[in-house]
């Protein structure tokens, strides 16, 4: 799939830092990321590196110290909470490591419900909740609760969810950190033709250089620095 020229997450001069003064602890600083949609950017990096704090702040969880953010050609940094919660909800798709799937509802209900908080009407809610899920090898399981679920089948839900609001940006947190080996790399090979089908930008933190390489690109974060390639 061709990428476009706008990129759907652009980090400019982005830098993390806590505290003050001689207590003052920088995580990073400098930072210049684009992605475009169509790539699939890994993002590898010691424990303890700033990878987490990376994705929150290209998820607008958390605002950086200084830089600029920018989504789809807009510079998001100076937004109120509000705003940034509105571009959050349609705009950008969150996987983490643990699928923090809601218990009490069925896979179709947990991949129906972000669009109806988007005010998606039920039936079409329904009808692409279905399609991702049939998509990601759960036909057959629509109607299970999580705890009826095998770990890979959750957190091929947790994918379909993120995806189900189409959004320009998908953020993931060592998506297969807890599967076993040979699970891990079958939902990421699911996940990554879903991407790729569906057009998105996604970066994707993983310890996994394997997995990692067979991404469009890689950026290591390193002493505070973004450099490609893997370490």
């Amino acid at each position: 799939m061709s990428i476009l020229h706008q990129p759907a997450l652009e980090l400019r001069s982005v830098a993390r830092s806590y505290g003050a003064g001689e207590g003052r602890l920088d995580i990073f600083k400098g930072l210049n990321l684009a992605v475009h949609p169509g790539e699939v950017v890994a993002l590898v990096g010691q424990s303890g590196a700033g990878k987490s704090s990376l994705l929150h702040i290209a998820g607008l969880l958390e605002r950086p110290t200084s830089g600029d953010v920018i989504i789809s050609g807009q510079n998001v940094s100076a937004l109120d909470d509000a705003a940034r919660t509105a571009i959050r909800r349609i705009g950008i798709g969150f996987v983490y490591q643990f699928h923090h799937l809601l218990p009490e509802f069925s896979a179709l209900e947990n991949v129906v419900m972000p669009q109806l908080i988007a005010a998606a009407p039920r039936a079409e809610a329904d009808r692409r909740a279905t399609e991702l899920l049939t998509r990601l090898g759960l036909a057959k399981r629509l109607h299970h609760r999580p705890a009826e679920l095998s770990g890979g089948e959750q957190q091929r839900v947790a994918i379909a969810r993120a995806i189900a609001n189409r959004p320009l940006l998908l953020l993931a947190d060592e998506p297969t950190g807890n599967l076993d080996p040979p699970t891990a790399a079958k939902v990421h090979e699911e996940f990554m033709r879903l991407i790729r089908e569906e057009g998105l930008a996604a970066l994707i933190a993983t310890h996994n250089l394997d997995l990692a390489a067979r991404m469009s690109r890689v950026v290591a974060l390193a002493d505070g620095k973004l450099v490609d390639g893997l370490p």
